[in-house]
């Protein structure tokens, strides 16, 4: 279907969707580019990837076309749901409003549309605590303004928004003087930048847009290879980018701003009474989503750290990316040495949500496990989570190896597998996905091999020439103090648990090669528990060069420095790390298990 010569007096449902849709595209294409520009207000070089997010939920989402109000509706929900970032929030509160103002089913024309779109700016500078003009928000105000002036001469929605583009871009163009860091670095805003593409890509629509070739835009994202020359960037005032989406009744936006005001800044609370879209910049993201439970339910999270993001940027030190999930148990000093990038686990109690180790530390999830009327779970990360990482880290590094908690322990593996195939499909970056048949400690070790590797020179195939050398290399040994927990979690089935509580029974368990948990003991007391795996591990010593060990316990340091001394003994060198296990294994094992993980040569 090819757009016709004529006049476009009347937007409907179709049109304003499959403009949609090539605005994105744009923002696709061009998300390397934003993100390399991306300096305000932080320097985490990820405004393309976040407004990427919030164009692929808008492209990802079946959108109804009939009728003009409910198509708006349904992309700004969508919109809403993925938005991340300031700018996508932003955007995404824009498009609320949009939606909002519309009070009809039908189509509009020029003059409808120039008053509703006014009208949305009011929303999205609603949603920022402090709004700074300069960026996507006075962009947006601009180009609704030329299109309000616009109206009365021009009756055509091509030529409207052809015509109020120039504005638009202008607008743009001028950002770099409105702002002193943009000034510094020479560059305009980002998101601002990716608003004029989304504008440019509406006019290709408008003007010659072809069904099929919008139809294409679903589900892709494209990587730009277009090199950008590295800007200079101010410092991070607060560490953490920290978002949710929160679900309620009657929830009250400028409430919940001054709720979180004092734990940041570049605070967006976008949406409606029903859902909003948070954002703040933080040093304390646990603070944050405690003080929101009393308002709703949190349906979405997520912590990013701008520092690290900031490092990545100016000082990455491999073309390879290394991307693992929660359970590795690694010690920050260790994950930003070797910049390895972690995709969390979640824990929930009921209907509060928390991400692993990052929402909830060890220390505060066994205190709620001690309150908690409800026994906890986990879930693993959604398929969004790793197509949003892999889409970023694609603009960064040449190619990306994954190392994953056991497939056969958890779905993490098969979500970032496929997330890994479809960015890689589109951003030709190399994406492997591998499986560690391990867990905990046993991870992290494997990981720490491959990054001491690749510091030494190793390449892309040598890492995956050499992952089941490693991983057949690694071995665990795990003690408990109760078998309750795993019944509990549902990892020993409640008949065994049962006859485990009679015989108080201290298990002992190896994950084997297939990555699948196995009895070897069955001991009494906890020292005979302990002896039992010291006589395992001596056993292993005994059969090579040790290269590397490491201890992980569930709230039971005592027993883990007992082991650490021992092995000491034994193999003359202290554990790489000693770490309690994150929230995600506490819930499946409970307080009291220590693992003891070691690599042979």
């Amino acid at each position: 279907m090819n757009q016709n010569l004529s006049k476009i007096k009347e937007l409907d449902g179709k049109q304003l969707y499959y403009s949609f849709l090539a605005g994105a595209q744009r923002i696709f294409d061009n998300q390397k580019l934003l993100n390399k520009i991306n300096v305000f207000p932080v320097p985490d070089a990820d405004t393309g990837t976040n407004m990427a997010s919030t164009m692929r939920s808008i492209t990802d989402t079946s959108i109804p076309t009939g009728s003009l109000k409910q198509t708006a509706t349904a992309i700004a929900d969508a919109a809403l749901v993925g938005a991340r970032g300031n700018s996508g929030i932003i955007f995404a509160q824009f498009l609320y409003g949009f939606s909002n103002e519309i009070k009809t089913e039908k189509n509009i024309n020029v003059n409808s549309f120039a008053g509703i779109i006014n009208k949305s700016v009011d929303y999205a500078y609603e949603a920022i605590a402090n709004p700074v003009e300069g960026t996507i928000i006075t962009v947006i105000k601009d180009w609704a303004e030329s299109v309000n002036n616009l109206k009365d001469k021009i009756d055509d929605f091509k030529k409207l928004i052809t015509d109020s583009y120039q504005k638009a871009k202008q607008s743009l163009f001028e950002t770099t003087e409105k702002l002193e860091v943009l000034k510094k670095a020479n560059v305009v805003d980002a998101g601002a930048k990716g608003f004029v593409l989304f504008l440019e890509g509406m006019i290709d629509f408008f003007k010659h847009g072809e069904l099929k070739q919008i139809l294409s835009a679903r589900n892709v994202v494209k990587i730009s290879t277009e090199e950008i020359d590295m800007m200079p960037h101010d410092e991070i005032t607060f560490r953490y980018c920290t978002e949710a989406l929160l679900v309620g009744d009657n929830l009250n936006k400028q409430k919940i701003i001054k709720k979180i005001e004092k734990y940041g800044d570049s605070i967006v609370v976008a949406g409606s009474p029903k859902k909003l879209r948070i954002h703040i910049h933080t040093d304390e993201p646990a603070e944050i989503f405690l003080s929101l439970y009393n308002h709703g339910s949190i349906a979405y999270q997520k912590v990013d750290d701008m520092v690290f993001q900031n490092e990545i940027l100016h000082n990455r030190k491999t073309k390879i990316a290394l991307v693992t999930d929660s359970t590795s148990d690694l010690p920050q000093d260790i994950i930003e040495k070797y910049q390895i990038h972690i995709v969390p686990l979640s824990v929930h109690f009921g209907d509060n949500y928390y991400l692993d180790g990052v929402t909830i530390t060890p220390n505060q999830f066994y205190k709620l496990l001690n309150k908690s009327k409800v026994y906890p779970s986990t879930a693993q990360p959604a398929f969004t989570d790793f197509s949003n990482k892999y889409s970023y880290l694609s603009t960064q590094y040449e190619s990306i190896i994954a190392i994953h908690i056991s497939k056969e322990m958890s779905g993490t593996w098969q979500n970032s597998k496929k997330a890994a195939k479809t960015i890689s499909s589109h951003s030709k970056n190399k994406i492997s996905v591998l499986d560690s048949k391990r867990l905990s400690n046993g991870l992290g070790l494997i990981l720490l091999r491959a990054a001491k590797a690749i510091e030494n020179g190793a390449t892309y195939e040598d890492i995956l020439n050499n992952m089941d050398k490693w991983i057949k290399n690694s071995k665990m040994l795990i003690s408990s103090k109760t078998i309750k927990y795993m019944v509990k979690s549902g990892r020993v089935s409640a008949a065994k648990g049962f006859i485990g509580k009679l015989l108080n029974l201290k298990p002992i368990v190896v994950v084997n090669d297939e990555g699948k948990t196995e009895l070897i003991g069955k001991p009494f007391t906890e020292k005979a528990s302990m002896r039992i795996v010291m006589d395992e591990a001596k056993k292993l010593i005994k059969t090579g060069k040790v290269w590397e060990y490491a201890v992980s316990h569930a709230n039971n340091i005592k027993t883990a420095n007992w082991y650490a001394k021992q092995l000491e003994d034994l193999i003359g060198k202290k554990p790489v790390f000693i770490r309690d296990v994150t929230p995600v294994l506490g819930v499946n094992v409970g307080p009291g298990v220590v693992s003891v993980a070691i690599m042979m040569e």
